[in-house]
């Protein structure tokens, strides 16, 4: 017969524990209240650096151990890692605040115009953000010659506003007489006309930005686009280079500070006038 006063083996019990200690994970930061399990010293972090740990008790001791030693947070093995770093706001290409994620907005009633699909293209690119955010959306007018016309049929009033971008917008132009004529017109107090002086949208972008010091002078009776192209050394025979000549324009843009000012603060002011009360 075999004593079985005991059912196991209190020896068995002392053996250490094999295998390695979970620790919990704890951001190092000053403050943190430590204790160095060896020593059972006690105090909050005041320093880490070089891999050394310095630790000051409630009477004010100071003292340092290795940072490879082992410690307890509220009596838990723990170990170090870096605290996070609170992410930086990301800026929008147009130079603001990039809004927290959310759904779409539904489009608001205003709208902007422009003239043509390089401007849309550009805006979009630089201000796309900004616009989703506020639910505007850019329309094309396929010449400055059709704006009358579409502007009877958006018929602006209050809470529909219209803000349109024409290129070459300079005393005495024909983008001048027709933006004074809406004005005056009956849709006038909806509608806001600005421009940029340049006879194209390509022009706003920095001529630094292709290594340029300015852009080259077209001679009149040439079209602007092909004149560009040729001085540039481009292929301009068909629409398709000065498409291609474009796309290699707008991919030298990166945020707002590749446009000229002229053009940045003039789409800037379209976007306010056309958000107004919503």
């Amino acid at each position: 017969m075999f004593d079985n006063r005991y059912d196991d083996d209190p020896i068995a019990r002392m053996k250490p524990r094999r295998g390695p200690v979970a620790r919990r994970e704890v951001p190092l930061t000053r403050g943190l209240v430590v204790e160095h399990s060896l020593t059972e010293f006690c105090g909050a972090v005041i320093d880490a650096r070089d891999g050394v740990l310095k630790l000051e008790d409630f009477d004010g001791a100071v003292r340092a151990f290795p940072l490879a030693d082992a410690f307890l947070v509220d009596g838990e093995p723990v170990k170090f890692v870096a605290p996070k770093r609170p992410q930086a706001r990301r800026r929008t290409a147009s130079g603001s605040f990039a809004a927290p994620q959310e759904r779409a907005r539904v489009a608001m009633p205003s709208r902007i115009f422009v003239e043509g699909k390089h401007d849309a293209e550009l805006v979009e690119q630089v201000w796309g953000d900004d616009l989703r955010v506020e639910g505007i959306v850019v329309e094309l007018l396929d010449g400055a010659d059709h704006l009358e016309r579409v502007l009877a049929e958006f018929r602006p009033g209050p809470g529909r506003r219209a803000g349109v971008l024409l290129d070459h917008l300079v005393t005495g132009s024909k983008e001048t007489r027709i933006a004074d004529a809406i004005a005056r017109g009956p849709h006038g107090a909806n509608v806001l006309i600005v421009g940029h002086p340049y006879i194209d949208i390509w022009e706003a972008v920095k001529p630094a930005r292709l290594g340029l010091e300015t852009w080259p002078k077209i001679p009149r009776g040439i079209d602007w686009k092909t004149g560009i192209c040729r001085a540039l050394g481009w292929p301009s025979e068909s629409l398709a280079d000065t498409a291609d000549a474009w796309q290699r324009i707008r991919g030298r843009v990166r945020n707002f500070r590749d446009l000229e000012p002229q053009l940045v603060g003039r789409v800037e002011e379209l976007i306010d006038f056309v958000s107004v009360g919503r």
